[in-house]
């Protein structure tokens, strides 16, 4: 995925708060990074949303698993990180119309979508674009972008969806 949208984290509605002097401040839940999903996350900070992939029949899958179509071979030695389009259209959606947690008190309200990319996975995530009608969401093409939070001491990018 190239070319998308990037959204700093003093600029993100979704991100913590970037003290005047000092280091940006992260208030939110960090992203659980572990050795299965580095690649995905690794794949993020390089601005390219990866999916797990199956070499042998070509299905995808959000989040990683063994292929569901076949065998697998050992260790899923058939399957590996592979880009994807990062575009896909809005299975379904809600707007938060409260702070669930103290941290995203000045993001409400905000939109969340469930995405079906177009290789197939579903992937939830936040939506840049403002929404008071969830339902008049569901359909609607979106693509992904990347909220860069590289200026923490243990940065990361996350994604999230805008309108097309």
């Amino acid at each position: 995925m190239t070319g998308s949208e990037t959204v700093t984290t003093s600029e993100a509605v979704t991100g913590g708060q970037t003290a005047a002097s000092g280091p940006a401040v992260w208030r939110k839940a960090r992203p659980n990074i572990d050795d299965d999903n580095r690649e995905f996350w690794d794949g993020l900070a390089g601005h390219r949303l990866l999916l797990w992939h199956c070499g042998q029949c070509g299905a995808w899958y959000w989040p990683k698993a063994y292929c569901r179509e076949h065998p697998n071979e050992p260790f899923a030695a058939q399957m590996c990180w592979q880009p994807a389009a990062g575009t896909g259209r809005i299975f379904s959606a809600n707007v938060h119309q409260w702070a669930f947690d103290p941290a995203f008190t000045d993001d409400v309200p905000f939109p969340f979508v469930l995405v079906e990319l177009d290789e197939g996975p579903l992937i939830s995530s936040m939506l840049t674009d403002r929404a008071d009608d969830p339902v008049a969401l569901i359909g609607r093409r979106v693509e992904v972008v990347f909220e860069d939070h590289l200026d923490l001491d243990d940065g990361f990018v996350l994604p999230a969806f805008r309108l097309l």
